[in-house]
């Protein structure tokens, strides 16, 4: 064979491989609904942070771990104010008292069956490889700091989206825990979990029975939990009072403007308890000797506070 002609071969082969590669790349999910990754950059395009394979944002660990620290008036202060008003449900059943639930979602949206459309489902998921049933593929996907996200359309009888099992699969991916709008089964074994954090809608005990009720129709989509709108990536925070939605963008914003509560809020209560300024004066907007008294303050104990807070309160307006 000359030097050309299997130059050709060569070129024909790496081209069919291209378009078998690009093929298998682009073969159909096992469920109809879910973002392309290209669809997730777009819907999701005012975060510009790293990013999952799949497009989903990835809000860093250390912002995640900050964020346990924030309260969720300080979250929804952030939030009110950028015009997302509507990233809060509360009215919840907690498998804790006080829980605190961080981590980034990964939506899964339910409707009420159709067997036509279940049918297809199911076989698109066993042809690309996916196992048993469709709210375990979804599950499949989690990786360390998710939280699974259920639009399970509040169905409290017949439900239970997880129990005991799949709440230890879920805890050893994540390390987390779950919101479900909807039942959910096997609370004494869910319990055991020590910090495995569940908002869900009741207790039930009956098996699922998701192939006579209910089905997976979206995964990693917009969803609605409650009142509250969900787009995956978003942080999850969960506590006593209910769960907030924090759009991936805004997730530095809220812990950096919860630190810098914190901090004002210890010198406040300080300078209250030792009657140097009253009410009146630390609920108002400070003048210009109590700014240049907390900043003194802050700065006397600057080596308690992290690296962070001491950037964060450089940039006030009033640090000198």
């Amino acid at each position: 064979m000359d030097l050309s002609l299997r130059v050709i071969v060569v070129l024909v082969g790496v081209v069919l491989s291209g378009i078998v590669t690009a093929n298998v790349s682009q073969a159909q999910p096992p469920i109809p609904f879910m973002f392309s990754k290209n669809e997730m950059v777009k819907y999701t395009s005012h975060y510009k942070g790293e990013r999952f394979e799949n497009g989903r944002p990835k809000v860093s660990d250390d912002i995640l771990e900050r964020m346990k620290q924030v309260t969720m008036e300080e979250a929804w202060g952030v939030l009110n104010s950028h015009g997302y008003k509507n990233q809060y449900e509360g009215d919840w059943v907690k498998t804790h008292l006080n829980p605190v639930l961080v981590g980034r979602a990964v939506t899964c949206n339910f409707i009420p069956l159709r067997p036509d459309i279940r049918d297809f489902v199911e076989d698109e998921g066993h042809k690309n490889g996916y196992p048993g049933r469709d709210k375990h593929w979804v599950m499949d996907s989690l990786v360390k700091n998710d939280v699974i996200v259920a639009d399970l359309f509040g169905k409290k009888i017949g439900a239970g989206f997880i129990g005991d099992r799949l709440a230890n699969m879920i805890y050893s991916k994540t390390g987390t825990g779950a919101v479900i709008d909807g039942g959910a089964r096997d609370l004494a074994g869910v319990l055991e979990l020590e910090n495995f954090y569940v908002f869900n809608r009741n207790w039930e005990p009956s098996t699922s029975s998701s192939y006579e009720t209910s089905m997976v129709i979206g995964m990693n989509v917009p969803i609605r939990i409650g009142r509250a709108a969900v787009m995956p990536g978003d942080v999850v925070l969960g506590l006593r009072e209910g769960v907030i939605f924090i759009p991936a963008h805004l997730a530095l914003e809220v812990v950096e403007e919860s630190e810098i509560t914190r901090l004002t809020d210890e010198f406040g209560f300080i300078r209250l308890r030792d009657g140097v300024y009253n009410g009146g004066q630390i609920d108002a907007k400070w003048t210009d000797e109590i700014n240049e008294d907390f900043r003194k303050w802050w700065k006397s104990k600057e080596n308690e506070i992290t690296p962070s807070q001491r950037e964060l309160l450089r940039k006030q307006p009033w640090y000198k």
